[in-house]
Order: structure tokens, then C-alpha cells, then sequence
């Protein structure tokens, strides 16, 4: 089978990319080629059935691919996107996963002929719940568009935006918001403690409280104010901590402060 693409980086996130991608069938394992330094990494990706090599050199002289997805740290994307520069006539389209790296920066390695997209992932794409958006620029075709999106859906959500500028808001809230949750958790988890549970008993109800809620907001199709209302009678228990929380909108202040931080983090990481 003709190698469709080359995956560079089979770290953490790149290793559950290429597992999601085979799993649902998207992609066969002869079809990727991995790209991978570290051994133990590669041979992960060779146990799938892929092709692999520890640097671009050892891809066949005669592939062609048509995506190249960059899946490595920031840090390391101009020395890495560099030794792939062979693919930059217009056939390959580039697919990045790595934050604050924005489309520019892999025109100016690979010049003005090539395709590009970049991804915004989450951590949850290791277990298939991410929430992916893509920013492409005017060279990516519509068909390309849809494959791209298709390979990712195998980790999640996919959306696309128009405006790169936004992919900041974007890292603010969806990037960095699984991290608000797992905090959330934290804390539901001593405020039930300190209501006198046992520590293992807290950890499950606060755990379990919010993956069966965020479930049904996903699943239902209500929305979440709808769901918020049906749960809380009046004068009731929810009501009386919905006071604490939505009392001067303190807890939509804190999350609009929280979210704005990192989105101005993220611009100054991006210079």
C-alpha cells in the first residue's frame, strides 16, 4: 500500500493520534510512516505495523505522502520541519500539532507552495474525547480539509476556524481547559471531605459527578442552563449552593479572568 502519511513525532499525543487512526480503520498500518529518534518510541509504532525511522532521511526515497503531521514540541519544529522540506512542492500538505507555533512560522521553513494546517489538540484525544480546531491556510484544499478533519475525528471533536488569531482564545479554553476541570475536581473533592466523607468515597462522587454531567450536556442536546434549571428546585440544596456560585456571577467572573490569562500567556509565547 502507497505510505498516504508520514507522522513525525510518536511521543505521547502522536503515538495516541496514530492508535486512533487505526483503530477506526481510517488509515491501515502501511499507510504511515513514522518518523521517530527515540527507539523505544519507534518501536511502539513499528509493534502497530508501521513503517519507521529514527530521522526523515529513512523515508523512501520514492514517498510522496500526502500529509506530513508535525507532532513534536514546540521547541524543536523549525529543526524538525526543516528535514522534510523535500515535500514542499505543493503535494503534501503539513498538519500541525504543536502550541503556539502559528501557520507563518512553517512558511517561512517551507516556503509559499505548501499546504498547512494547524491544530489545536487536547489531552482527552489520548482516549479519543479531544476537542481539535484546525486553522488552515489558502493553499489546503477542501478535500484536504476533510480528510484532515476525518483522521482527527478518530481523537474527537474537530471544528475549524477562519481567523488564526483566535487559535490563543482557543488554547485559553479548550487547550489548557481540561486542566480547569481536573482543578475542579480537586476542589469538589476537599469540599466533600471536609463535609465529612471518606477521602476514596469524595474522589469517586466529585470524579464521577462531573464525567456523568458533562456526558449528558454532550448527549442530550439540551442546553446546559436548560439542565442547570431541571436539576435545581427552588429553595432547595442545589439552589443554595447555586447562590454561592452564581452570586454576583462570581464563578463566570473567575473562569472570564482564568480564561483571559492564558489567552495573553499564549500571545506572549507566540512572539
Amino acid at each position: 500500500m502507497t505510505i498516504r502519511l508520514v507522522l513525525a513525532g510518536c511521543g505521547n499525543m502522536g503515538y495516541a493520534m496514530l492508535s486512533g487512526w487505526l483503530k477506526s480503520g481510517k488509515l491501515a498500518p502501511a499507510a504511515v510512516f513514522v518518523v521517530e529518534p527515540n527507539a523505544d518510541l519507534r518501536k511502539r509504532a513499528e509493534a502497530l505495523g508501521c513503517s519507521a525511522a529514527a530521522d526523515a532521511g529513512g523515508i523512501p526515497a520514492d514517498v510522496v505522502p500526502a500529509l506530513v503531521v508535525i507532532a513534536v514540541k514546540p521547541q524543536v519544529i523549525r529543526d524538525v520541519t526543516t528535514a522534510y522540506q523535500r515535500f514542499n512542492d505543493g503535494r503534501t500538505t503539513f498538519v500541525s500539532i504543536a502550541a503556539g507555533t502559528p501557520v507563518a512560522t512553517f512558511e517561512g521553513i517551507l516556503g509559499n507552495r505548501a499546504p498547512i494546517v494547524r491544530c489545536m489538540p487536547n489531552t482527552p484525544a489520548a482516549i479519543g474525547k479531544g476537542m481539535m480546531v484546525v486553522f488552515s491556510n489558502r493553499l489546503v484544499s477542501d478535500d484536504t480539509k476533510r480528510l484532515v478533519a476525518d483522521l482527527l475525528s478518530a481523537s474527537g471533536e474537530v471544528t475549524d476556524i477562519d481567523d488564526e488569531g483566535l487559535m490563543d482564545a482557543v488554547t485559553a479554553v479548550s487547550g489548557s481547559g481540561p486542566a480547569y476541570i481536573f482543578h475542579f475536581i480537586e476542589a469538589l473533592t476537599v469540599a466533600a471531605e471536609k463535609a465529612g466523607l471518606p477521602t476514596k468515597t469524595a474522589r469517586l462522587l466529585a470524579m464521577q459527578t462531573v464525567y456523568g454531567a458533562a456526558s449528558l450536556a454532550a448527549e442530550s442536546g439540551e442546553d446546559p442552563g436548560v439542565l442547570r434549571q431541571q436539576v435545581t428546585s427552588p429553595n432547595g440544596t442545589t439552589a443554595a449552593a447555586l447562590a454561592v456560585l452564581m452570586g454576583e456571577e462570581r464563578l463566570t467572573n473567575l473562569l472570564t479572568e482564568a480564561v483571559e490569562a492564558a489567552r495573553l500567556r499564549s500571545i506572549e509565547l507566540g512572539k
